[in-house]
């Protein structure tokens, strides 16, 4: 698929059952590793933006409570 002639074959030059099947469990492992970082990233990614959701809806909610909340002190002299 690459063009590359580094695949390993067969001593008579041809592509046997065995040469596929190695080489799939070749591309397989590096699919697993891929899936696997990426996974982590995702993770990660999914983390940040919760602490940002409740971070950004505390600001938020505090802001509202401070413009609702009225104090009103009456003195005598």
């Amino acid at each position: 698929m690459t063009g590359h002639d580094d695949a390993p074959h067969s001593a008579d030059g041809r592509i046997s059952r065995a040469d596929i099947e190695a080489r799939f469990r070749e591309i397989q492992g590096e699919v697993v590793t891929v899936e696997d970082e990426a996974r982590t990233s995702v993770a990660a990614i999914v983390v940040a933006v919760g602490v940002a959701a409740v971070v950004i809806a505390f600001a938020l909610g505090s802001r509202r409570g401070r413009k609702r909340r009225t104090v009103v002190e009456v003195r005598r002299f």
